[in-house]
């Protein structure tokens, strides 16, 4: 099981990114997807959950703005960024909740991180 992230980059303030991470290989369940972000010097912290059902949850910080959505036949999640501020310049990270297989306890799972940077 592999989590590929894509789709970051430059942008200026004020503009959009979309993140997408797609998970690779066979897998039972998916579970909880979600995004990080580790900002430059700081601790990772919660971006935005989401359920298999659809339920999302957004971290005060970019509630308004950002957008998790996700693709349960391509086992793909996506994150909409909008109205980006400078402080939202991080790394961000994919994050997956699944089991590999019928029988296998589910457990985290992280892709590579993407650059996120908002110039002012």
């Amino acid at each position: 099981v592999q989590l590929q992230a894509s789709g970051g980059g430059l942008v200026q303030a004020g503009g959009s990114l979309r993140l997408s991470c797609a998970v690779s290989g066979y897998v039972f369940q998916v579970n909880f997807m979600g995004w990080y972000r580790q900002p430059p010097g700081k601790q990772r912290e919660l971006v935005a959950t989401i359920t298999s059902g659809g339920q999302s949850n957004y971290a005060d910080s970019v509630k308004g703005r950002f957008t998790i959505s996700r693709d349960n036949s391509k086992n793909t999640q996506y994150l909409q960024m909008d109205s980006l501020r400078p402080e939202d310049t991080a790394v961000y990270y994919c994050n997956v909740n699944l089991s590999p297989s019928f029988g296998m306890a589910p457990r985290d799972y992280w892709g590579e991180g993407t650059q996120v940077t908002v110039s002012s």
